[in-house]
C-alpha cells in the first residue's frame, strides 16, 4: 500500500507503522477512532433516556 511504511525488528517481525498523512489521512482517522473507542471500552455507559432526563433538570443558564 502506498504511503505505509512498516518497521520490523531483527526476526522480521512487524514492530511499528509510519503513515504518511497526506496520502492515508483517513486511513490514520479511522485507526485512531477504533483505538480510542478500544481504550474506552471498560468505561461504564450510560442511556440515551438517562442522559435526556438529566439535561431536562439542569438549569437554564443566564447570558446576560
Amino acid at each position: 500500500m502506498s504511503g505505509v511504511q512498516f518497521i520490523v525488528d531483527e526476526h522480521g517481525k512487524k514492530t511499528a507503522v509510519v503513515i504518511d498523512l497526506t496520502k492515508n489521512a483517513e486511513l490514520w482517522e479511522d485507526f485512531y477512532d477504533r483505538a480510542l473507542a478500544r481504550s474506552r471500552e471498560g468505561e461504564p455507559r450510560e442511556t440515551l433516556e438517562s442522559v435526556k432526563k438529566r439535561l431536562r433538570r439542569r438549569k437554564p443558564h443566564s447570558h446576560g
